[in-house]
């Protein structure tokens, strides 16, 4: 009986969402146009449920490049409509498109000329007649068993606001790096923090010069903490690096391993990559290789150093 009933109700849902599927059309693509071209804010709107739907839509309008917020149609209509202006755009949603709270708002937004989008389950609503664009949900029968709670017309809601959502980031050239300029947090956030957010540059990095005494190279080594030392020429460009494996070696195989310096003591060359290049890469890169830091270059010389540590303190692995 429990499971029956579960999957009547997403079967419920999904055909919901098969039904917008089928009857996507001309009235949508009006929608995109008129989001594309708001030059203010896409401000969403609903009640009860259909307002916790809205909330979430303009958050991923918000995260998708289109500055989006959500008002609470009862608040509206006591002062919180001065956040609307002349060049926003509101999308409305009522599955009966006759909520009180939202019809009231009609006459003023009339009146200020802001376009409305508007999203119901009844083209002859007052709400779908006088909006710009009428976004029909087609939900005739909720999900709930008693036809009362909103479910299938939330779930379709949601379906064509996320619909609506995208389309208009792939119209506008939403790009991964605009999202990670919007989204620095979280796990989502760390797939796109590059080398440059993460390496030591300036005072942090361990650089010597090709005659630098290996005593000092010692000193530098320990106090920059990074187990390696680069050694630039007088243009910064990258001569070689000597490793803390680099030290053990010379320790073994020298009598007199201090009175060498760097350009005796290292080896050629070093692997670089970026500033530009994302974390990952970097991360990629230090696994192909099997070592443990990367020299950052810009073309001219070394800028900086990326140590494995660095990608392991903030959870890249």
């Amino acid at each position: 009986m429990n499971l029956d009933l579960a999957r009547k109700v997403l079967e419920s849902e999904a055909n919901a969402i098969s039904n917008l599927v089928e009857n996507l059309g001309d009235d949508f693509a009006a929608a995109v146009d008129l989001v594309v071209g708001c030059s203010g804010r896409v401000i969403w709107t609903g009640m009860g449920k259909s307002g916790i739907i809205c909330r979430k839509l303009a958050a991923t309008m918000s995260s998708t490049g289109t500055p989006s917020l959500f008002l609470h149609p009862a608040e509206a209509i006591h002062g919180d409509l001065g956040m609307v202006t002349e060049s926003d755009l509101v999308v409305a949603i009522s599955n009966s498109g006759a909520t009180d709270e939202i019809l009231r708002l009609l006459e003023i937004l009339r009146r200020l000329g802001i376009k409305l989008v508007a999203m119901s389950s009844h083209p002859e609503s007052p709400l779908a007649r006088a909006a710009d664009v009428h976004l029909d949900l087609g939900v005739r029968n909720e999900a709930c068993p008693l036809n009362l709670a909103p479910t299938a017309s939330t779930t379709a809601s949601l379906a064509l606001g996320d619909a609506l959502a995208l389309t208009v980031a792939v119209r506008k050239g939403f790009q991964e790096e605009d999202f990670a300029r919007f989204h620095p947090g979280g796990k989502l956030g760390k797939k796109f923090l590059k080398v440059s957010d993460l390496m030591h540059s300036g005072d942090e990095m361990p650089v010597v010069a090709a005659d630098t005494a290996m005593k000092d190279v010692i000193y530098e080594m320990s106090r920059k903490g990074l187990g390696l030392a680069t050694v630039l020429d007088e243009t910064g460009e990258l001569l070689g690096v000597i490793t803390d494996g680099d030290l053990r070696r010379l320790m073994e195989r020298d009598a007199d391993p201090l009175s060498r310096s760097a350009g005796e003591v290292m080896h050629r060359g070093g692997v670089c990559i970026s500033a530009d290049e994302l974390a990952t890469a970097a991360l990629k890169k230090l696994e192909e290789k099997r070592i443990t830091s990367l020299m950052v270059c810009n073309g001219v010389g070394v800028v900086g150093v990326l140590h494995v540590h660095d990608l392991w303190g903030v959870g890249l692995f």
